[in-house]
């Protein structure tokens, strides 16, 4: 028995980090999935978490950090992880599956919503001993899977008796994650993959899901026609499911707060001091520079890289801070500003899908995803630019003619003014015409220009020929 600011915490018989998983409570189910498993056979009965330490706490029990190469993000907040859970229905008796649970947050929300059963798979294995604990405190409720999202096989995770006809109404089983951003946007694609062959998560039926995003994904998900934000991931998503964007949750609830790769060029200008007397010591200086933020008593410290020749020519500004980078020019004189890019905390969004009975677009998921990556390539032109790349170079102006008038879309409309209507005809008609040509499907105008750079460069090389 230890202790954490006065709670017990109950560890005997758990597994240190990094230890292997193994079975806890007696051999598993025979409908469950293959795998190293916690497991315990499923009970209906109301439940409630008993006190535990809170995630803070294990976080620090276990010496857990977030890693920024997984892209992840701990959220500490039971209340919000409360509301996530909330947003995704009545999940009395339901039977859940949670992709990535970390140090448990959504998890104990979850086990508190009085489930049948949860399934959770986490790759990392530091988060195992902690889930472990949670597994203790709810007997008969939690399975680990020690294990990869990507590659696991959820069709024999739960019991078949849950399957459901595609047309009924969805199963009593969801899905609900925090997914790590790097992760997010190839996972959401093959589920949506999944939904257009009824397989995977989707072989019980039409399963709802309920997972988190950085903002702007969630934004592209649910854009409408017209939308600034309406992309490839837009069409995909609302072509085979009804999508919502349920809630917002702010970055700076999140530990580390989630950071997108983009500088931005606004915040406020800052003076910088450099000490006259270094600046001809040599023909490149590096002077350690006191910088004021204007209109603030805010101070920081810069390294300030000058190239002598070129007297007043900044190649880089540097703060250790606050990882910011900029390159300007200088005036002939000690103080100067400039504006500093820098990377700044994105909100997270929690989209809600439901997969449709009836996808809006009839034709495969590859067909379909081919035109609209076709179209979205060239977001800022006219739709008749990127549709022409679906063609070889020799018949690209005929066909793409064709496939628009077929089709009845306006060749000048940009892609985000393209509805799912307009993508079902240009699929549909697209179809058609690769089965006149079976060679069509498998064109890959990149694979063209590939080929005449490769022709050029050999002509090139060749010697001139000898008179």
């Amino acid at each position: 028995m230890r202790w954490a600011r006065g709670r017990a915490i109950l560890l005997s018989g758990s597994s240190p980090p990094g230890a292997p998983v193994a079975a806890r409570r007696g051999p598993p189910e025979p409908w469950a999935a293959p795998g190293r498993l916690m497991a315990a056979s499923p009970t209906l009965s109301a439940f409630r978490l008993p006190p535990l330490p809170t995630i803070r706490e294990i976080i620090k029990l276990f010496k857990l950090r977030a890693l920024k190469q997984l892209s992840q993000n701990f959220l500490l907040d039971l209340r919000l992880t409360d509301k996530i859970v909330r947003k995704a229905g009545n999940l009395t008796n339901a039977y859940v599956y949670e992709v990535g649970p970390g140090p448990g947050g959504i998890t104990r929300s979850i086990l508190n919503a009085n489930i049948a059963e949860l399934l959770v798979v986490e790759k990392d294995s530091r988060f195992i001993p902690g889930l472990q604990m949670l597994s203790d405190a709810a007997p008969g409720k939690l399975r680990i899977v020690h294990g990869d999202v990507l590659t696991y096989k959820i069709e024999r995770a739960f019991p078949q008796s849950l399957k459901k006809e595609w047309e009924d109404d969805p199963p009593n089983i969801h899905i609900i994650g925090n997914l790590p951003f790097s992760v997010s946007t190839p996972l959401i694609i093959r589920w949506l993959e999944n939904v257009s062959h009824r397989n995977g998560p989707f072989a019980y039926g039409r399963t709802q899901m309920t997972l988190t995003f950085q903002k702007e994904v969630a934004e592209r998900l649910t854009a409408n026609t017209g939308s600034k934000q309406r992309s490839r991931l837009s069409i995909m998503a609302q072509y085979l499911c009804n999508v919502h964007h349920v809630l917002t949750i702010p970055g700076r609830a999140f530990v580390p707060k989630p950071e997108c790769g983009r500088r931005v060029h606004f915040i406020p200008t800052v003076e910088v001091q450099i000490p006259k007397a270094d600046r001809t010591q040599a023909r490149t200086m590096v002077a350690r520079a006191a910088c004021t933020w204007v209109g603030s008593d805010r101070r920081e410290y810069f390294i300030v890289q000058l190239n002598i020749p070129v007297l007043y020519h900044v190649q880089s500004i540097h703060s250790p801070c606050s990882c910011t980078m900029a390159v300007m020019m200088l005036e002939p004189v000690s103080t100067f500003t400039f504006q500093l890019g820098s990377r700044v905390a994105v909100d997270v969004g929690v989209v809600r899908f439901t997969p449709l009975t009836q996808p809006r677009i009839d034709q495969p998921f590859k067909l379909v995803e081919k035109v609209v990556q076709n179209v979205f390539q060239f977001r800022r032109k006219y739709c008749h630019r990127g549709l022409g790349m679906l063609f070889p170079e020799v018949q690209r102006l005929e066909n793409t003619g064709k496939l628009l008038e077929l089709a009845d879309v306006d060749p000048t409309l940009r892609p985000r003014q393209l509805s799912v209507s307009h993508f079902k005809s240009l699929c549909d008609v697209y179809r058609k015409m690769c089965d006149a040509d079976p060679h069509l499907f498998a064109y890959n105008f990149r694979d063209e220009l590939k080929q005449k750079k490769h022709n050029k460069q050999k002509e090139g090389n060749k010697e001139p020929c000898a008179l």
